[in-house]
């Protein structure tokens, strides 16, 4: 018994095999939010996980209580054949319950491997009919585009999680509110029933579009206008039984996400500074909200359908692999609903390593895995199947998380004063799985970083598709495996223009950071390299062709992102910064009417197609 009964690990390995010791200081403040001092063991998980194989004995007889409503007699034992879902067992001598999950143990395989796509900051890829930013009309456009013109089978955008409803509006799609709900600000206004009725629909047009001579995304002026025409849509609107169905299928979720956001516009984003009464979704204060506020409530439950419906209507263009953000922002509409769950007292981070070498942290609240299993891990199964919704495939943002991850102590003077929290993977996988088998989806975990040896082996066996980047691997794209999802770069890392032409470099030093001089110089020489440049070789060349290096990979999916097809210098996010780079703001330099008709994207695509059979 002890601290690792807990999960709690005392030492941890660097990427360089060095082990480190965590201070009794951090094991004490993790365990303390936990809420025990390391005796004893956590309490029994109440849900019984079971996999097709070998049956599971029961001491007497059981009725199980089926997902779809059957009642199944059982004598003995569980049988192998169960169907897959979410059931309870009630033992027939006491009455005991206990919740059962019957997933396959794996994730579906992507259907139309090999295959390729875009990676898109869909915020950033405006077209001339945007208010501001990129919005589910114009992924529909770029999934149509891509599908059908380009012989692309996916599209990976960036998570569209729900951000804080008041103002000012949070700019990483990393740190959300919710990531149960999606953002109202993706929404394209003229689709909206009821729109075209507006009397000063034109003048919110113009105004709008306007927006789009920005090349920084403007998020709160993008939300004032479109909250503006949207509550003005909503005061016409009758009614409508798709939304009376939509609505009762959410359940309690909708109706408690809601309710936060009619507390946050009356007092503030933060739940944590609301009157005591509203801190609790239980609280008196919550209540409240139905009676005396009903038709705001509905509001935020109807921007919530809008979004669901004009993201079905993207999704019938192509497969869009979503991406699960690693957690939420604390003060959050998560972090309200779930408090008793999460460990606010703790952030979550990474370690020390040659790149970071005071560590990370990042701000979110990891879940606590003793509490959140206690819960049935129901806000995790309603995170995943949120995400899920409409999709091809599923991103896992620093997959590593569901085996461990770095809990830092808000109180702590570095985040290298962190330690590793192990989690029940076994169960969270099983969950995934279950999932994307209910979605017909396949997953994608982004094993970026320190990875212990097990855990990509582990994902693999369960078909989750490893995440390989041009940038890091050691080997050439040939080389790189079956089961994964190559690219060149992701949205924390340079462009390809950023590295032939030194710019990144460049900006690093002019905003004071310190850069890895040699590593960004060995990445250059190893595009000379992969695209046969010389050091005059224009960018678009050394794009092309180091597009068509990686499609020489045997991955079962290849991304391209717009920002190499176009040439940009600039990457989305610089991480360790704040307001020293306009992280998540920077804008594709062309619309995607222009996209559709620049040649530099037909390239990228010609050779992503040209890829060798398996």
């Amino acid at each position: 018994m002890g601290v690792a009964e807990w999960g709690v690990q005392e030492h941890w390995q660097d990427a360089q095999g060095k082990w480190h010791n965590v201070s009794p200081e951090t094991v004490a403040l993790v365990l303390d939010a936990m809420g025990t001092d390391g005796d004893g063991s956590p309490a029994p998980g109440p849900t019984l996980f079971v996999r097709p194989g070998a049956p599971i004995p029961l001491d007497g007889a059981a009725d199980l209580l089926t997902e779809n409503g059957d009642t199944l007699r059982l004598e003995g034992s569980l049988p192998t054949d169960l169907p897959f879902g979410y059931h309870t067992l009630v033992r027939l001598d006491d009455g005991r319950r206990t919740d059962v999950v019957v997933s396959p143990g794996t994730c579906p395989l992507p259907a139309l491997a090999p295959t390729w796509g875009w990676a898109v900051q869909l915020y950033a890829a405006r077209s001339t009919e945007s208010w501001g930013m990129g919005d589910l009309g114009d992924l529909r456009r770029l999934g149509r585009w891509t599908a059908q013109e380009l012989g692309g089978g996916l599209i990976l955008v960036n998570p569209l999680h729900a951000a804080h409803p008041t103002l000012p509006q949070s700019d990483s799609p990393y740190f959300p509110s919710s990531r149960r709900f999606r953002n109202p600000l993706y929404l394209r206004v003229e689709d909206v029933d009821g729109a075209a009725a507006l009397p000063d629909l034109e003048t919110l047009v113009n105004a709008g579009r306007a927006l789009n001579g920005k090349g920084h995304i403007d998020r709160d002026a993008v939300f004032r206008l479109k909250m503006q025409a949207l509550e003005q849509i909503w005061e016409g609107f009758a009614g409508d039984p798709a939304f009376d169905a939509w609505r009762e299928a959410q359940g309690q979720a909708l109706g408690d996400y809601a309710a936060f956001c009619v507390l946050a516009e009356e007092h503030g984003p933060d739940w944590r500074g609301w009157p005591e009464g509203a801190r609790h979704p239980d609280g008196p204060d919550v209540a409240e909200v139905l009676r005396t506020q009903y038709g705001r409530w509905r509001f935020h439950q109807w921007l919530q359908w809008l979004v669901d419906r004009q993201l079905q209507a993207a999704s019938a263009e192509i497969g869009v692999m979503h991406d699960l953000a690693v957690g939420v922002d604390p003060a959050g509409a998560d972090g309200w609903l779930w408090q008793d769950v999460l460990a606010l007292d703790m952030a979550v981070g990474a370690p020390p390593d040659e790149f970071s070498t005071q560590g990370q942290s990042w701000g979110l609240p990891p879940f606590d895995p003793w509490r959140l299993r206690s819960a049935g891990y129901h806000p995790f199964i309603q995170t995943i199947r949120a995400t899920l919704g409409h999709a091809g495939g599923l991103r896992l943002d620093h997959v590593m998380g569901l085996f461990r991850l770095w809990w830092v102590p808000r109180s702590a003077d570095s985040p290298a004063a962190g330690a590793y929290v192990r989690y029940c993977d076994d169960d969270l996988l099983d969950i995934v799985a279950l999932e994307c088998h209910r979605a017909g989806a396949y997953a994608v975990g982004e094993d970026l970083g320190t990875v212990e040896d097990h855990v990509r082996a582990e994902l693999c066996e369960r078909n989750v598709l490893s995440y390989r980047v041009l940038w890091f691997e050691p080997t050439p794209p040939a080389r790189y495996p079956v089961r994964a999802l190559a690219a060149v770069t992701t949205h924390d890392l340079p462009t390809i223009a950023g590295i032939w032409t030194g710019s990144d470099l460049a900006a690093q030093r002019e905003i004071g950071m310190e850069p890895n001089e040699e590593g960004t110089r060995d990445l250059r020489e190893k595009l000379k390299d992969l695209a046969g440049a010389g050091d005059g070789t224009p960018v678009d060349q050394v794009v092309a062709a180091t597009y068509d290096a990686l499609s020489q990979a045997p991955s079962m999916l290849l991304t391209a992102t717009l920002d190499d097809a176009l040439g940009v210098e600039e990457r989305p996010n610089m991480p360790g910064t704040i307001d020293e780079w306009p992280n998540w703001r920077i804008a594709l330099p062309h619309t995607l009417e222009e996209i559709e008709t620049d040649p530099r994207p037909r390239a990228v695509a010609r050779a992503l197609q040209r890829r060798p059979a398996p």
